[in-house]
C-alpha cells in the first residue's frame, strides 16, 4: 500500500467525521524556579478541540499550570480535524511541529512514520501506577514494542432511550439481540420509528456497524497476520441483525451523521439511538429531564456473554526530541491526568469526554459540573460501557495501520449499503466487503 495514498484517504475520513526505536531518554527535571535569566521552556499543544468552550477550559487549565510553574510557559493552538492529517506531517517535516499533539488511533501511525514521536511507555507505566489506565485506552498505541501516545479521554456508544416511551409500550431495557428486535417492533408505532440506525456512506455508519460487529463477536477483522478476515459468520450475524433492525428506522437515514440522529432522538421521532451522547442536545432542545433519559450497553447476540462498544481513546503524543522540553511537557501531563484537574479537563465537554483511568472515574471535579450532576446515573452507565470498548485495526494488543485505508472509504458502511439498500444477502455482500477491503489495501 502506498503511503500517500494513505495519507489522502485519511484526510477524506477525519473530514467526514469532523466533531467535532527506543526507551524514551531519561530527561532532566524542569525547575519551576529557574533563576531570573533563565528563559522558561516553552512547550506548544496542538488539539483538535476548537468549539470555544472547549478551548476556554483547557486555557484556564494552562494558566493554572504555568501560574505554578514560573519555569515552564505552555500555550495552545486550536486545530482543525480536517487539516491536520495534512499540516502536521508538514510541521514535522520543517522543523516546527509542537511539543505535543492530539491524537487518535488511526492518526498516530502516521506521525510515528517520520520517527519524531518519542516512545511514552515509561510515562504511561508511571501514570498507571498513580492513576490506572483501562487496558482498552492503552492498547490502540502500543505497538512495536512502545507505547507511542498518553491517553487522554474517551468517547463510546451507548443505547439512548426515554424510560417513559419504554414504560408506555411495556418494554424493559433489553441485553439480547432477541431482546432488541422485540422492542423496536413494539416501539415503531405512529410518528415515532423503534430505532434509528445510519445507512450513509460516511463514519458514523462505520461505527454503528461496527457496535454490532462487537457484539457479535467479530470485532476483529484482521488475522494475526495481517490477512483480513471480515468475511467470518459472525460478520455475516450482524449484518443480517441491522438489516432485521434497519425496518423500524426512518426511512431518510440513508443520509444521516451524527447530528441528524440526536435530532431524531430529541423530537421524539426514533425511540431508541446509538450514539456516543445526547446529553447535551436533549439538555437544551427536547425536554431535559434527567428522570426520563435512559442508557443502556447496546444488547449482543447470544453467541456473545457480554455487551461491547465501538470507542475512541483520544491521546496526546510527544514530538520533541529535546529533553528539557520532554520533561516540560510530562510535568504538564502529570499536572492534567492528576485528580481535581482531569475532571475539569474531561468537562470541557460534559456528557461526552469519558474518564481513562480508575481514578479519573471517581474524580469529584469530574461528577460536580453541573450537567455531570444533573445526568450523574447516565454517566456512571456511560464509563461502565466504554470500559468495553474497541476500535477496528486496533484490538486485542494487534494494531494494524492499513485499518485507514478500509476507514478511509467507508467500506464497513458500503457494505452495509448492499445489504440495506442494495438488498444482497448479508453473506453475499460481506464476502464482496471483504473483496473491497483487500483491494483498498492493495491501492
Amino acid at each position: 500500500m502506498k503511503t500517500d495514498k494513505m495519507s489522502i484517504l485519511l484526510l477524506v475520513a477525519v473530514a467526514l467525521w469532523a466533531l467535532a526505536g527506543c526507551a524514551m531518554p531519561t530527561a532532566p527535571a524542569v525547575s519551576s524556579g529557574a533563576g531570573a535569566d533563565a528563559a522558561p521552556v516553552e512547550v506548544k499543544i496542538w488539539h483538535m478541540e476548537q468549539p470555544p468552550h472547549r478551548v476556554e477550559r483547557i486555557q484556564q487549565l494552562i494558566d493554572e499550570f504555568n501560574a505554578a510553574n514560573p519555569g515552564i510557559v505552555v500555550s495552545q493552538e486550536p486545530q482543525n480535524w480536517g487539516e491536520i492529517y495534512t499540516k502536521a506531517p508538514a510541521a514535522v517535516a520543517a522543523g516546527n511541529a509542537p511539543e505535543l499533539l492530539f491524537a487518535i488511533p488511526d492518526f498516530t501511525p502516521i506521525l510515528n512514520r517520520l520517527g519524531k514521536v518519542q516512545p511514552m511507555e515509561d510515562f504511561v507505566a508511571e501514570m498507571d501506577a498513580l492513576y490506572t489506565f483501562y487496558p482498552s485506552a492503552v492498547e490502540p498505541y502500543t505497538y512495536d514494542d512502545h507505547t507511542w501516545a498518553v491517553p487522554l479521554y474517551n468517547m463510546a456508544h451507548s443505547m439512548w432511550y426515554r424510560k417513559s416511551v419504554f414504560a408506555e409500550a411495556g418494554i424493559t431495557p433489553p441485553t439480547t439481540w432477541d431482546e432488541l428486535l422485540v422492542a423496536v417492533e413494539a416501539l415503531t408505532q405512529e410518528g415515532q420509528y423503534g430505532i434509528g440506525l445510519p445507512a450513509n456512506k460516511q463514519l458514523y455508519t462505520d461505527q454503528v456497524v461496527y457496535d454490532f460487529m462487537v457484539n457479535a463477536g467479530a470485532d476483529e477483522i484482521y488475522n494475526e497476520d495481517g490477512t483480513l478476515r471480515f468475511n467470518n459468520p459472525q460478520t455475516v450475524e450482524a449484518y443480517d441483525f441491522y438489516r432485521q433492525l434497519y425496518q423500524f428506522s426512518p426511512p431518510d437515514s440513508p443520509n444521516w451523521t451524527w447530528g441528524e440522529a440526536e435530532a431524531c432522538f430529541a423530537n421524539r421521532t426514533c425511540a431508541i439511538i446509538p450514539q456516543f451522547t445526547v446529553i447535551t442536545t436533549y439538555d437544551t432542545q427536547a425536554e431535559g429531564d434527567p428522570e426520563d433519559l435512559g442508557v443502556m450497553a447496546i444488547p449482543h447476540s447470544a453467541n456473545v456473554d457480554a455487551s461491547g462498544t465501538i470507542a475512541y481513546s483520544n491521546a496526546v503524543m510527544l514530538l520533541t526530541e529535546d529533553p528539557a522540553k520532554q520533561a516540560a511537557a510530562q510535568e504538564f501531563l502529570r499536572f492534567l491526568l492528576a485528580p481535581g484537574n482531569y475532571g475539569r479537563f474531561l468537562n470541557m465537554e460534559p456528557g461526552l469526554f469519558l474518564p481513562v483511568t480508575e481514578a479519573g472515574s471517581q474524580d469529584e471535579s469530574f461528577w460536580n459540573d453541573p450537567l455531570a450532576v444533573k445526568y450523574q446515573s447516565q454517566l456512571e452507565t456511560m464509563v461502565e460501557n466504554a470500559k468495553n470498548g474497541r476500535l477496528f485495526g486496533f484490538t486485542n494488543g494487534n494494531t494494524f495501520p492499513s485499518i485507514a485505508a478500509i476507514s478511509a472509504q467507508n467500506l464497513v458502511a458500503q457494505t452495509l449499503q448492499l445489504v440495506v439498500i442494495d438488498g444482497l444477502s448479508a453473506a453475499d455482500a460481506v464476502a464482496e466487503g471483504q473483496r473491497l477491503m483487500e483491494e483498498a489495501l492493495t491501492e
